[in-house]
């Protein structure tokens, strides 16, 4: 019996460890995906603002998100992100204050204002998409944040593609590695909410 349940532990032990490990494999196979498709809006996943500018995380999300404008791949850019503690404005409105710096219209810009977390960002994002008739999407964030992220737009039942940032301020081994373990965390639990959700 006794034996019995140290192979069972080390069973589990081990398929526990291969999917982490697979984990890991999709978050950085799936960061190079960059999908240049022509949609109705960019959602630029929110990241910390510095008092009313744009962390050089958020600032290297938006100028992704100006580029495709610019280069017609997207007629709308909606901002998210809700207001941090000691903070006098969202990450939205701080994002398109940022945007329309570099000549994007208002008008093109859609600002959601009350999320948190990666989940709320896209699940807001899309519920104000609804309301305008905004119908496809396109993902901007790290690279190594996507895999994540569109896995929750298709749950969301959104049609999004991705495309991450090319200059995301993660590019030292000290910095992508912490990324990437949050995420390998992040991913695993969300998968595991889903499961149990069904």
């Amino acid at each position: 019996m006794r034996r019995r349940l140290i192979q069972g532990t080390a069973i589990a032990v081990l398929l526990c460890f291969v999917y982490i490990l697979y984990a890991v494999w999709s978050i950085i196979s799936f960061a190079k995906v960059n999908e240049l498709i022509y949609t109705d809006a960019a959602i630029v996943l929110g990241a910390a603002v510095w008092d009313d500018k744009p962390s050089t995380v958020l600032k290297n999300r938006l100028n992704h998100a100006i580029w495709l404008y610019n280069n017609g791949y997207i007629k709308k850019i909606i901002v998210t992100g809700g207001t941090g503690k000691g903070d006098s404005l969202s990450e939205a409105e701080v994002s398109k204050r940022y945007v329309m710096q570099y000549k994007v219209p208002g008008e093109d810009i859609v600002l959601e204002e009350h999320s948190k977390i990666t989940e709320q960002n896209l699940a807001n994002a899309h519920a104000i998409a609804q309301q305008q008739q905004i119908n496809t999407f396109t993902i901007v964030s790290d690279p190594l944040h996507m895999k994540r992220a569109l896995l929750m737009t298709r749950h969301l039942g959104m049609d999004a593609y991705s495309s991450p940032t090319q200059t995301s301020a993660y590019k030292s081994l000290g910095t992508k590695l912490p990324f990437l373990l949050r995420e390998t965390f992040f991913l695993t639990g969300y998968q595991l909410k889903i499961l149990f959700l069904k």
